[in-house]
């Protein structure tokens, strides 16, 4: 979808968004909100994921007005992910950066997409992130846009079934395949996932939430190449 087609589809977009205040620009790229129904060519087609998010903000980006990538937040999918990070009290300001999708994934586009389209969400908010070593991600674009790191995802298992037709969380099994669970299906290990955080707020408030984390703080990790390390900006040292 082009960025005029966007902007002339619906007459309650340009009414609830103000593109003239939400726009970014970075030479031919413009980053702005966009709809649900626009996120799902790239989230169905281009991610590795194939599966729709719960999406509450999203942000395409828009190199000479064509539509090559985007990000979407919206609320984790578990409500002990909202508590467990700075407490109840701040459990609705919690969002998670649940797609980041670039249909040629050039140079800078990714970490220019999320810098940018943070500065454009709601503040207060609380945003957490995951990179999926099962895709072999390190997270580099969390570290690249200065996101705190909390560590690996706890360790857990999923049912698989044995034919190797379907994997679903162990709950989706339970709920929807309850003929014969044990005998169809075997337990696996979930692949861990790096956890990444991001507080976007005022300097007061970032700094009594920031005390208020409830995870350990580390430092970012790096990927082991043929036991070299390689950065974060892919230098091998």
């Amino acid at each position: 979808m082009s960025f005029e087609a966007y902007k002339k589809t619906d007459d309650t977009k340009q009414a609830s968004f103000d593109f003239s205040v939400e726009n970014k620009q970075e030479n031919e790229y413009t980053i702005t909100r966009i709809n649900y129904e626009d996120t799902k060519d790239l989230i169905l087609n281009v991610h590795y994921a194939k599966r729709m998010p719960s999406i509450s903000y999203a942000y395409g980006l828009f190199k000479n007005k064509e539509l090559v990538g985007l990000v979407s937040y919206g609320a984790p999918a578990s409500p002990r992910v909202c508590e467990g990070i700075c407490g109840k009290e701040h459990s609705k300001k919690v969002l998670e950066l649940n797609r980041l999708v670039l249909r040629n994934n050039k140079k800078n586009e990714a970490s220019m997409l999320v810098g940018k389209s943070l500065k454009l969400l709601p503040k207060p908010s609380i945003v957490i992130s995951y990179a999926d070593t099962s895709q072999d991600h390190v997270g580099y674009i969390y570290q690249a846009t200065n996101f705190i790191y909390l560590g690996l995802s706890a360790k857990r298992t999923d049912r698989v079934f044995i034919d190797g037709t379907k994997q679903k969380h162990g709950r989706h099994v339970i709920s929807t395949d309850v003929e014969n669970i044990k005998e169809r299906t075997v337990l696996v290990a979930r692949p861990r996932k790096h956890r990444y955080l991001q507080i976007l707020a005022s300097k007061t408030e970032k700094k009594a939430l920031v005390k208020l984390i409830k995870y350990k703080t580390e430092p970012y990790p790096k990927k082991i190449l043929n036991n070299k390390l390689e950065s974060k900006d892919g230098k091998i040292s």
